[in-house]
């Protein structure tokens, strides 16, 4: 018993010992950021000059925007088994009112042990199996909207499954989260719409990858990403004043939330799932040369079980291929995607009754929802920002008018001289509004263009300082003309 304690205190304070090396680290190796920026706009902020931009650029006419964080890097720690990253973020500008207001964009601390990392907070978090800059956005985990403090356990890069099988690889994670977003979709919304207070969020995600490239170019990763919204005081349910309750947010409800279980209030004697549930399976196929590689993926986008599991048939998707050229100085990156989402399962939906007992799962009503207002954050979509923001319409509403369309995006990115990054986007959309309200005169069309230019200076006073300007352009009946130049000044000491 007396050799069982000492070997106890001894792995106690190795570990004591480990993570107090690593702690002073992290107060050593910590990184500040300041960024200072203006968007002036003749119009609401052109599409490309706001999307992807984890909501920290407003939509309205002329906005501006100051900002400071301290970060540091959990992979800093990379000669230790405990790692610790942090991060605090602070956005003052005019983002969401003519007023200037100030908001924590990131608050978060990582602590890792080995590969597998608990993350708590709010953080902004990268897409997985897309291009960061050119990609249109992923239709579940995208990088539209600002990011939701959740508690996370996760392996954030791959690790193998087994050392008996070296090509396959996993990575994913498992959190609990909360909107907060309630109060101001209070303010915003008029009346009579309705609105989720302290709503809740669990997401999971898991991807695998097939192959390794130092032995061979071809590899393969799929993935499955999960969302659910739920609990929370409702107010005004279904668009009716005065109609509140409360969902259930007990235990059986976090553990109905991970496999798409429980039932509504709204849903009568015949239950859906409970909550607002989302997801999409990921794919991508990629051949890696010595100079260049070029990959293709596929990102199916899911409301229900109909589409979750086939029902219907996967009629719906994001297709993309992307190619990463020799260097040279005319196109470094190039991005084509092509997104449907007008099918939805089909126009009809009935659930089943003791009268008509067929179940017609269709009208699927992508990033809508009758409870809670949708797959959104400060109303920006949580996912691809071609589901259009309904901050666009100025309407105080938060209904995606516009959720089944057909769209072609192209993203190009270029490096001319040394220092300077170019990037250009160009986006066409075909939208037929909803199954619910499609749009009068058939369809709208959006075609949104960004020209966008980024210098680092190398030499003082202005060493590390970055500048950004961009030029943004919409024209078409979507969202109506807009044109904008924004301007951003940046440095990371």
């Amino acid at each position: 018993m007396r050799k069982i304690k000492t070997i106890f205190l001894a792995l106690c304070l190795s570990i004591m010992a480990s993570a107090q090396t690593a702690l002073s680290d992290a107060i050593d190796d910590a990184r500040f950021s300041v960024e200072a920026g203006t968007t002036i706009n003749n119009g609401a902020t052109p599409l490309w000059l706001a999307a992807n931009k984890y909501g920290a650029v407003g939509i309205q006419n002329n906005n501006a925007w100051l900002r400071a964080a301290i970060f540091r890097p959990a992979e800093a720690d990379s000669n230790y088994n405990w790692r610790i990253g942090y991060g605090f973020d602070l956005i003052g500008g005019t983002q969401l009112t003519r007023k200037w207001s100030g908001w924590i964009q990131q608050a978060f601390i990582d602590i890792e042990l080995k590969k597998v990392r608990l993350s708590i907070g709010a953080k902004e978090r990268r897409m997985e199996l897309k291009d960061q800059e050119l990609s249109s956005g992923s239709q579940t985990f995208g990088i539209n909207a600002r990011p939701i403090p959740q508690v996370r356990i996760e392996i954030p890069g791959y690790i193998l499954f087994s050392r008996n099988l070296p090509w396959l690889s996993i990575k994913g994670h498992f959190g609990y989260g909360m909107m907060m977003d309630g109060s101001w979709q209070k303010y915003y919304l008029k009346n009579d719409q309705h609105y989720t207070l302290q709503a809740l969020l669990h997401t999971k995600a898991l991807y695998l990858k097939l192959g390794n490239e130092q032995h061979f170019p071809l590899s393969f990763e799929t993935g499955l990403e999960m969302a659910t919204i739920f609990g929370g005081k409702v107010k005004n349910a279904m668009n009716i004043e005065g109609y509140n309750f409360t969902m259930s947010h007990n235990l059986k409800s976090f553990l109905k939330a991970i496999y798409s279980g429980g039932s509504d209030p709204t849903d009568d004697k015949y239950a859906n799932a409970e909550g607002n549930t989302l997801g999409s399976f990921l794919f991508s196929l990629r051949y890696q040369a010595p100079s260049w590689y070029i990959r293709g993926y596929m990102d199916h986008f899911f409301e229900d079980h109909s589409q979750l599991f086939v029902q219907y048939g996967w009629k719906d998707y994001l297709l993309g291929i992307e190619v990463g050229l020799p260097k040279n100085r005319i196109i470094s990156k190039v991005v084509y995607e092509y997104i449907k989402t007008d099918y939805q399962s089909g126009p009809v939906y009935h659930d089943h009754t003791a009268s008509i007992p067929d179940q017609i799962s269709g009208m699927d009503n992508y990033y809508n929802h009758v409870i809670y207002q949708g797959w959104q954050n400060f109303g920006q979509a949580i996912g691809n920002p071609l589901f259009i923001s309904p901050l666009y319409n100025n309407s105080r509403e938060l209904y995606f008018t516009g959720n089944r369309f057909r769209a072609h995006h192209l993203g190009i990115t270029s490096n001319p001289i040394k220092k300077l990054h170019l990037r250009v986007l160009y986006t066409h959309e075909k939208n037929w509004g909803t199954y619910n309200l499609p749009y009068l005169h058939g369809s709208k069309n959006l075609n949104s263009f960004l020209l966008e230019g980024s210098y680092k200076f190398d030499k003082e006073p202005l060493k590390e300082f970055c500048i950004t300007a961009a030029l943004g352009l919409d024209c078409g009946t979507q969202i109506g003309k807009n044109r904008g130049f924004q301007l951003k000044l940046s440095k990371i000491f």
